[in-house]
């Protein structure tokens, strides 16, 4: 049984949105650092979605954030599936988002914003 394109965006920004929040609020891994989620992809079967983020930070707070992310795979997928009404709730597969280089551009926009901030 495949699913229509409109119900695959659907619950793909549904996931989008509820992980979102979730990374915000529940995260009690102090690994997982800044994490932005910046898009979902849901396969139409609804077996699995993959979750791009970014991460604030360099590439070692990135490796370890997704590290932290790989453990609460099964936790969020929980949470997800108890606030969106799916009979079937997609496994989750974290990315980096490699399309945006996120921290470097935060990182940029924060020194102009405050150059003197780095001399504290």
């Amino acid at each position: 049984m495949s699913m229509n394109k409109t119900r695959m965006s659907r619950v793909s920004e549904e996931i989008k949105k509820e992980l979102s929040i979730l990374l915000q609020r529940e995260m009690k891994d102090p690994r997982i650092g800044f994490v932005t989620v910046t898009d979902v992809e849901v396969t139409s079967d609804l077996q699995q979605a993959k979750v791009y983020i970014s991460v604030f930070g360099d590439e070692s707070k990135r490796e370890e954030s997704l590290k932290g992310l790989q453990k609460a795979r099964g936790f969020l997928r929980t949470e997800v599936g108890r606030r969106i009404k799916l009979r079937h709730v997609p496994e989750l597969l974290f990315k980096l988002d490699a399309s945006i280089d996120y921290g470097n551009k935060i990182d940029n926009l924060l020194r102009e914003i405050s150059p003197n901030e780095g001399e504290k």
